[in-house]
């Protein structure tokens, strides 16, 4: 039998749980699912299922080969209809990463009319702060914001965001607004670090010469996420500078204050990256074809 019928009969038991449901599903014997994958067991060296009377369930190595097998099938599929007319519906799983922020904010409010519009993906949204790596993690494509590095990758300018400076108002109250950089000498900086140890970064801002200068400034708290370092301004303890995306909803309601505009920080990049293959899938273009349309009204041009 064909390996990939075998991987099909894998995963519909897999996900099924059971050699009946999939026999019943796939309009099979439940024997010739039996058998077939009792030989992709013997061709691969390793059990894939626990079997007992009652139940069945993944092993490790099955658990493995089922999300490189979805991976695959979906990938044999974008192959078989890369000519076929592009109104053909999607299917698949995509896995995509980004800023906790962009995810809240843009991202998830608009995904029930994208995924209404393809019921076929499975969309698997990672929002984390750390750089997870596309290769080995198996990730479709990411939305990383700030500097991008890795060569190894294709990177998709999208736009910047705007970086605005704020504080809470019991915060200023206490400690007075300032309108000077000189001002801020007096002032506490919460401070932002991707890992604990670094040296701290001060007050970005633009100078005279429109050249971006960081001023050294206090601060009582470094935190390594940005909702920590939202509700450690809205708690009154310094300023931050973050990007305004976030922020817009807490400005309008007063429950944070722009201070400073005129010494604002560089604007952040955002890129969309992506490993490089020579065939992306369909399903993959698509979706970030769509994120690029859904943030574009949050971002500025780069430049």
């Amino acid at each position: 039998m064909h390996s990939v019928e075998a991987m099909r009969m894998f995963m519909r038991v897999a996900e099924l749980v059971s050699f009946t449901q999939a026999a019943d599903s796939l309009g099979l014997p439940k024997s010739s699912i039996s058998t077939a994958l009792q030989k992709l067991e013997a061709e691969l060296g390793t059990q894939l299922l626990h079997r007992t009377t009652r139940r069945v369930r993944l092993t490790a190595d099955g658990q493995q080969f089922y999300e490189r097998c979805r991976d695959l099938l979906a990938d044999l599929d974008d192959v078989q209809g890369m000519f076929q007319r592009s109104g053909q519906a999607l299917s698949g799983r995509l896995r995509v990463d980004m800023s906790s922020g962009i995810a809240r904010h843009q991202v998830i409010p608009a995904l029930p009319a994208f995924l209404a519009a393809h019921p076929g993906l499975q969309l698997e949204l990672s929002c984390t702060d750390r750089r997870v790596d596309l290769v080995r993690e198996g990730f479709d494509c990411v939305v990383r914001v700030g500097a991008v590095a890795d060569s190894s990758l294709i990177a998709r300018p999208l736009g910047a965001l705007e970086v605005l400076n704020c504080a809470s108002p019991a915060y200023l109250e206490a400690h007075g607004t300032p309108q000077t950089l000189d001002a801020l000498s007096g002032h506490r900086l919460i401070h932002y670090a991707s890992s604990f140890g670094g040296a701290e970064d001060g007050w970005e801002y633009r100078d005279e010469d429109g050249r971006y200068r960081s001023l050294p400034m206090a601060g009582a708290l470094v935190v390594n996420s940005a909702e920590a370092y939202q509700d450690a301004c809205l708690a009154g303890l310094g300023f931050i500078q973050a990007p305004g995306s976030g922020l817009h909803a807490l400005l309008e309601r007063g429950a944070l204050v722009d201070v400073l505009p005129q010494y604002r920080a560089e604007p952040m990049p955002v890129t969309l990256l992506y490993p490089q293959r020579r065939h992306l899938s369909r399903r993959v273009r698509v979706f970030m074809d769509w994120l690029e349309a859904t943030l574009a009204p949050y971002l500025m041009p780069i430049g």
